[in-house]
């Protein structure tokens, strides 16, 4: 009981430290005529105050109810919105909605311009999904608002209403209670582009395409059109990325374009992206996080001497950032600078650079890098036994591990190892389909061809819309001159549902040239290697240019390839079976 009393008394004396003092002035001292004027409004005498304290003490007791009643009845007495906030919050924990809708009006109806009543009164009618009776308290909180606080209010809503069971109908009440604004040049755009959220939340496409476009239409800079316009942005949507550059053509916001260009690099644009990247190292080179994605970018480019110049003038700019921000983004640098040493083989240097990361996330990441510098000095069992040693609190550790493990002995060629670490992995979770064509990768890597296609028609019939198990298996069989016009097929099938991918698209191209359709396979090729410049695609590109008598092209594509990675096996292969020197 001790307890309940000294919770319930120090909760009473903080609102009454808020409201009004409980003792006299010392004498000869002035009181402020507001803070009269407070008093004797508040009204708290001694009876006040026993109700104040046994209400506090009946909610931590057995009675809940009892205590809000009378916590709620005080308020009414006093009209002090500390205490219908205390009544809410109790109702609150009692898990009582309609209590909380109560005493929310109430305030509300003894405090009509009050905005913090008004939006208690909006939040827990959308939490019990009374959508209709929120359109009133919709349009007050608006109303209510400061005129430059509009656009952000109202953006608000998207999140507040997203929360409702029925995303329907909150899109409709929210495009209702906005009526009034949607046409307005200081609030169209955050009202069109609050509307559109919730169009998206109920899966109309349309609509919230439409919305992203009236509202950009009435304010071309305004970020909300432009983000909803991004988080539509699909080949299938090409309207969607039109809106996006419109606002492109402006003075983004550079957190905007790095938004931009994560979106391109998720549909494997990844030169576009570069060029956003560069775009916001130009216009602001104090902005550490573009040069973070353009060194790692560059990295996975092959890019060396950009990327790590890239990657310290982040590190030189991060050191006037703070917190996990910080650490994160260095862990990243690190990550990328020991890669580029690893790949010019000072394996010392790349060592220095994991021994700096600090962050406890990152340091599985370096770990897996110390792994992969340790194959490629040949100690491939201390590699595999330092990615078994990292902790494994979860399914998903365990399945991180596997993943790590069997990328290092892919890289390092070990493909029977990979094979059956695979097996095992797949034994404990048979519907993962990510690790199943791993396996079938293996298997082709092993020359057991039969196997793949078994995995691989597995995989499809488990998970019809699996791109890549189609891609795959129309390559092999392109890349083996077997059942051309079923790999078409097949390649053609994994386009529809991934339309656009350079790499499958260079799978296109490649069964198009073992089909002797050389020109038609030339152009396609040539859109996937704009698209995706990559040492395979050079491969293809080049070996159909030399077939077509275009040798010093050919040559030239091989070159870049080379460039891009000169070890690549497909690059290095075609070179060695057309006695090429590029």
């Amino acid at each position: 009981m001790m307890r309940f009393r000294q919770s319930a008394l120090t909760a009473l004396l903080a609102w009454c430290a808020a409201s009004t003092p409980l003792f006299a002035q010392p004498a000869g001292s002035a009181t402020p005529a507001s803070t009269v004027q407070e008093n004797a409004s508040s009204g708290l005498d001694a009876a006040l105050f026993y109700q104040l304290l046994l209400g506090e003490l009946t909610v931590r007791g057995e009675e809940p109810g009892a205590g809000f009643a009378l916590i709620l009845d005080a308020a009414r007495k006093t009209n002090d919105p500390a205490l219908y906030q205390r009544a809410v919050e109790m109702a609150f924990q009692a898990r009582s909605g309609e209590g909380a809708l109560t005493a929310a009006r109430a305030w509300k109806q003894a405090q009509p311009q009050s905005r913090e009543a008004n939006r208690y009164v909006l939040q827990i009618l959308v939490a019990l999904n009374r959508l209709p009776e929120s359109l009133e308290p919709l349009r007050a909180e608006i109303a209510l608002s400061p005129a430059t606080d509009r656009p952000a209010i109202i953006t608000s809503l998207a999140r507040t209403y997203g929360r409702a069971a029925d995303k329907k109908q909150a899109a409709a009440i929210v495009e209702q209670g906005l009526a009034d604004w949607l046409n307005k040049p200081e609030t169209g755009a955050a009202a069109w582009a609050a509307v559109g959220r919730l169009r998206l939340g109920a899966a109309d496409t349309a609509g919230a395409l439409e919305a992203a476009r009236r509202g950009q239409a009435l304010d071309v800079k305004s970020e909300g059109p432009a983000l909803l316009a991004l988080e539509m942005m699909e080949p299938k949507q090409p309207q969607a990325e039109a809106l996006v550059r419109k606002y492109m053509e402006g003075t983004p916001l550079p957190e905007m374009r790095m938004a931009y260009a994560r979106a391109l690099l998720d549909a494997n644009r990844q030169a576009e992206a570069l060029a956003q990247l560069q775009v916001i190292t130009r216009e602001r080179p104090d902005f550490p996080e573009g040069w973070l994605a353009q060194g790692t970018l560059l990295v996975q480019d092959n890019q060396l001497a950009p990327a790590e110049a890239a990657l310290k003038k982040y590190l030189e700019l991060s050191q006037a950032q703070s917190g996990e921000e910080r650490s994160r983004g260095q862990a990243q640098a690190f990550l990328s600078l020991a890669q580029i040493a690893e790949k010019r083989r000072d394996f010392a240097q790349a060592g220095a650079w994991l021994d700096r990361i600090e962050n406890s996330q990152d340091l599985v990441q370096a770990q897996n890098r110390r792994a992969s510098i340790l194959a490629r000095q040949g100690r491939m069992d201390e590699a595999r036994n330092l990615i078994r040693a990292l902790p494994e609190r979860t399914p998903a550790d365990a399945r991180m591990k596997v993943m790590a493990e069997v990328q290092l002995l892919r890289d390092n060629k070990q493909y029977k190892p990979a094979f059956d670490l695979l097996a095992q992995a797949l034994a404990k979770d048979p519907s993962d389909a990510d690790l199943a064509y791993d396996q079938a990768m293996m298997a082709e890597k092993l020359g057991d061809f039969a196997g793949m296609e078994r995995l691989l028609r597995e995989i499809i019939a488990k998970k019809p819309d699996y791109h890549h198990a189609y891609n795959a298996l129309g390559f092999s069989l392109a890349e083996r001159n077997q059942r051309l016009p079923e790999a078409k097929q097949l390649i053609q099938k994994a386009l529809e549902y991934a339309p656009g991918d350079p790499f499958i698209t260079d799978s296109l191209g490649w069964v198009e040239f073992r089909m002797g359709n050389r020109v038609e396979a030339l152009r396609i090729l040539q859109g996937a290697y704009k698209d995706k410049p990559d040492p395979e695609i050079a491969a293809h590109l080049g070996e159909v240019l030399w077939s077509l008598g275009q040798r010093e092209q050919a040559q030239s594509i091989w070159r870049e390839g080379l460039l891009l990675n000169a070890e690549n096996e497909t690059l290095q292969e075609t070179l060695k079976r057309l006695r090429v020197r590029p």
